[in-house]
């Protein structure tokens, strides 16, 4: 695991009438605060990244399909920098995946149905604190 990454799993509650799956709580201690929620969709075998934010703490949990996350420390300071972490998460690996800023984040649709995923980050969008480049820029094998 990365330094300023976290992976916890998350509860799944059967119901006959449709599952309740947990999120996140605020008395949790990976909880960072709240500035807003949003979905974001990657289709099968499509990759969006890499990205790195400045400020914001991002709290992404998969909610339809398979997304592949790859995690990229480029820190200096860092015990784990120059490492990458990989994780698939689906409904078949229920968690929430915790990025801390200043780490470079990318991820791919597996699944061959909607992939979706939910942020609920600490602060509000704001395209200043983040820093994109092109998927080719780190070399990952995908």
């Amino acid at each position: 695991m990365l330094e300023g990454v976290q992976l916890i799993p998350l509860k799944r509650i059967a119901n006959p009438l449709g599952d309740v799956f947990h999120g996140l709580k605020a008395s949790e201690n990976s909880f960072a605060g709240f500035g807003e929620a949003y979905f974001s969709s990657v289709y099968e075998g499509a990759r969006k990244g890499w990205k790195k934010h400045t400020r914001m703490t991002l709290s992404l949990i998969v909610i339809s399909g398979e997304v592949r996350f790859v995690i990229y420390d480029d820190r200096q300071d860092s015990a784990s920098s120059g490492e990458f972490f990989e994780v698939t998460l689906s409904q078949k690996n229920y968690a929430r995946l915790v990025v801390s800023p200043g780490l470079w984040l990318a991820f791919q649709g597996i699944g061959i149905e909607s992939n979706i995923l939910l942020n609920i980050a600490n602060i509000e969008h704001d395209p200043s604190e983040a820093v994109n480049a092109p998927i080719e820029e780190i070399s990952y094998e995908w």
